[in-house]
């Protein structure tokens, strides 16, 4: 590996654990401040009732589902965050690292909670403290997750890939068609060759 390509490894580097480490500690951060201010029964209210602060204790999933799973979420948050790191390696242009700082930010906040809250390792709640109409309570890595995936949604629209070529330069590189439209043509070529 030459020195720039140590030096822009090391940036996409920084990037990707720049990105996951801000959401983490605001994650956590936030949850002590809501586990001494906010409760259950005692929701705060602001803007007009839009907004709640309410403090849930969490063992489930999104709406709750799972509640005596807490360990097989746990595992699973584990091995995708595994993955994600792993993928990540071959990133190599901003967008897709600031995706994957989040998401393995957002993932690695609730995982957090799972392992050393109460009740016991890698069957504790997660905190949610963020209330809006119709959704449930959720938190700040959450918040980063959703993010991260919005932003990978951007990317993968606009035919981004991880090493920063375009889908359809890629195409242009194999003499094939990008999308679904080049596997049917390659399809009706076989299919015509075979009738004939």
């Amino acid at each position: 590996m030459s020195e720039l390509d140590e030096v822009r490894s090391r940036r996409r580097f920084g990037l990707i654990a720049g990105m996951a480490v801000l959401p983490l500690a605001v994650d956590l951060a936030t949850k002590q401040i809501a586990l001494a201010n906010f409760s259950p029964a005692d929701p705060v209210s602001t803007l007009g009732g839009f907004l709640k602060f309410t403090l849930i204790s969490n063992s489930g999933a999104a709406f709750s589902v799972g509640e005596d799973a807490t360990w097989l979420f746990s595992a699973a948050k584990l091995i995708v965050i595994t993955g994600m790191l792993w993928i990540a390696r071959r990133v190599r242009v901003p967008l897709w690292g600031v995706v994957f700082g989040l998401l393995v930010g957002g993932a690695a906040g609730n995982l957090v909670d799972r392992v050393f809250r109460p009740p016991s390792p890698f069957q504790g709640a997660v905190i949610d403290w963020i209330q809006l109409p119709y959704w449930p309570v959720f938190n700040i890595a959450d918040m980063a997750v959703v993010c991260g995936g919005a932003l990978a949604m951007v990317a993968v629209f606009r035919g981004i890939n991880l090493d920063g070529s375009l889908v359809s330069e890629k195409s242009a590189e194999t003499g094939k068609p990008s999308g679904p439209e080049g596997k049917n043509a390659d399809d009706g070529k076989g299919k015509g060759q075979g009738v004939n």
